[in-house]
């Protein structure tokens, strides 16, 4: 039965792991304003959430020259691996850098919207199997 609920619940955890991964990407790009050269980036959240769901999670692996470096093992940067994309540039700046500090905020306000919505969803969801399973 847990395999059933696990199936159940994937799409919701899968869709909630990619939301928090971009989340972190929006942060980095209005922490790096000011930075110059630095390049906005972000996802196709629709298509990085396909490709996960069809289990198209991997990406170019890390090249390491050491023994001793570590290796990425982070589940969402599994996830979003070759789906990060740079942000086409609205205005250039004369240091180089892309951020637009009203698109990020618009992104980062309607992720985060839309995080707390694919969380009710799940509370949802599984309040709907709690009671499939009490009735």
């Amino acid at each position: 039965m847990s395999s059933r609920i696990d199936q159940v619940m994937q799409f919701h955890q899968t869709a909630l792991s990619l939301r928090a991964a971009r989340q972190e990407l929006l942060a980095s790009n209005i922490a790096n304003a000011d930075t110059p050269n630095y390049k906005a980036r972000d996802i196709d959240f629709a298509s990085a959430l396909q490709g996960a769901m069809a289990g198209r999670t991997g990406g170019l692996s890390m090249a390491t020259t050491s023994s001793r470096h570590l290796e990425g093992s982070g589940q969402t940067s599994a996830l979003m691996a070759g789906q990060v994309k740079y942000r086409n540039v609205v205005q250039p700046s004369a240091d180089g850098n892309t951020v637009d500090m009203d698109v990020e905020r618009a992104q980062f306000a309607d992720n985060a919207l839309r995080y707390e919505a694919s969380v009710k969803f799940a509370g949802d969801k599984l309040k709907d199997v709690l009671t499939a399973l009490q009735g």
